[in-house]
């Protein structure tokens, strides 16, 4: 053959592959575009879903979509220019603010309550900064039922005679420490927290459309409403929550990851929970020296729902947001993992423990188990019953309203059901901790361990435990 056709043949060959190669890539794209689609449609469809949804793969948006309303009429559809409020997420710009000012030298993480709110009771000299970034303060949450604004949870907090526990000690997650983070920061800076978000953190982050505490004279805000048209409450009892766009969301993660607004040693700090599993400033994540792994928080309020779940190296971030809280954005989280993975993925479910809350408060443990037997034989493709979760959620609960039993009860079963799991081990052990029985509280932290090396949390109960 000739050689220079033979040189045009490779050439042209050489072409063709990459012209295959980029095709190829650009059509597995499209299927899992199409594949996020189908699956948001379907939850919408079935009334498991109505949000705003983001979906980046590889640095770059490949998914966005509004679906659902913005009203509980149903008569106005939400598009991507609404905002939503985010729940605890909104807590992040209160961490971030602290640990900007730690960097500036205005603060100390040591620091006592006391020195900037001298004013507060004598507690606020146990309290350190610290504590009230891990929730570890002692305070007793707000009181929602009677609290109507700022001032009135500032009366509530200087009738506090003793904290519910020694700072640093234990770990309480409740608002009143964001509270006082939000206080501290109007003091050091002399301006409220509303003007230093938007100057210092949403302007710096490019976040061009969020609200901090919106009104019902604010355009564009999704409102919340639960499944019977009932429309929430938009201005809550305490100030300083930011309502996001899915591009401010977008801006807001970015500016995390990327340490626009802080050092990665200053996120560190609130990326870290006190303990693994407990939420912290960033809500949790993880980081490998200077370098963001992930970042995964989720929030509610209300009706309000949002999870941000950011995989740095493989560039993935996911983002939803509904004002109609049906207690699955993590198993549609999950779904959209797998397809961006490539793997089967699960259709969209109801919350057993959101749909049944209030039928639950009204039965034993045993009453509970078999309530939900019964629901797994005759609804197993309606109501999510795929792994440890749905049971776990639900001991969880029963253990916020103080029924240990109950909840020890569930555990128990939910280790039956699932006894490779360290994890259920591990919140079987957390129950009996919390009812004082030290020895069976041992005996499954110490299973838990057996079955997941890596867990810290085992380790440090039982360090204390054999004791």
């Amino acid at each position: 053959m000739n050689l220079h056709i033979m040189k045009l043949n490779l050439k042209y060959g050489f072409l063709f592959a990459m012209l295959a190669l980029g095709t190829g890539k650009a059509f597995g794209q499209q299927s899992k575009v199409a594949n996020i689609d189908t699956l948001i449609q379907r939850a919408n469809r079935l009334g498991l879903f109505s949000g705003n949804v983001l979906v980046a793969d590889h640095g770059k948006v490949i998914y966005k979509t509004a679906i659902g309303y913005a009203d509980a009429a149903k008569t106005i559809r939400l598009t991507d220019q609404y905002r939503f409020h985010i729940g605890s997420i909104a807590k992040e710009f209160n961490a971030v603010g602290i640990m900007m000012l730690e960097e500036q030298g205005k603060l100390s993480l040591d620091d006592k309550v006391s020195k900037y709110l001298p004013q507060l009771p004598a507690w606020a000299s146990k309290i350190r900064i610290i504590n009230l970034l891990q929730y570890t303060s002692g305070l007793p949450d707000v009181k929602w039922k009677t609290a109507k604004n700022d001032a009135d949870n500032m009366v509530d907090l200087m009738k506090i005679d003793s904290l519910d526990f020694e700072p640093g000690k234990k770990y309480a997650y409740n608002n009143n420490n964001v509270f006082l983070q939000r206080r501290i920061i109007e003091k050091i800076t002399g301006i409220s927290f509303k003007q230093f978000v938007e100057d210092y953190e949403l302007k710096p982050a490019g976040m061009n459309t969020a609200i901090v505490d919106p009104t019902e004279n604010d355009k564009l805000i999704a409102r919340s409403f639960n499944n019977d048209g009932k429309t929430d409450d938009l201005v809550y009892p305490i100030s300083g929550w930011t309502a996001v766009t899915l591009d401010d969301f977008y801006a807001w993660a970015n500016a995390i990851i990327k340490f626009k607004l802080i050092s990665p040693v200053a996120t560190r700090e609130i990326i870290n929970g006190v303990t693994p599993g407990r939420q912290s400033g960033l809500g949790g994540g993880s980081m490998d020296g200077d370098k963001m792994i992930s970042h995964v928080h989720d929030g509610t309020s209300l009706n309000y729902q949002a999870l941000l779940v950011s995989k740095v190296p493989e560039g993935v971030t996911i983002i939803l947001m509904t004002n109609n809280k049906q207690g699955n954005l993590y198993s549609i989280e999950k779904s959209i993992e797998a397809i961006l993975d490539g793997k089967p993925y699960a259709q969209v479910k109801r919350s057993f423990l959101d749909t049944f809350s209030a039928k639950l408060d009204l039965m034993s443990g045993e009453q509970i188990i078999s309530f939900y037997s019964d629901l797994k034989t005759k609804h197993g493709n309606e109501y999510s019953f795929d792994d440890e979760s749905t049971l776990n959620e639900t001991g969880y609960y029963l253990m916020s309203k103080k029924r240990l039993t109950d909840a020890v009860r569930i555990f128990e079963y939910n280790t039956q059901l699932f006894p490779k799991s360290g994890n259920v081990f591990d919140s079987l052990g957390e129950a009996y901790y919390n009812q004082s029985n030290k020895s069976l509280a041992l005996l499954n932290y110490k299973k838990s361990l057996q079955l997941d090396p890596a867990n810290e949390n085992a380790k440090k109960f039982i360090t204390e435990l054999d004791k």
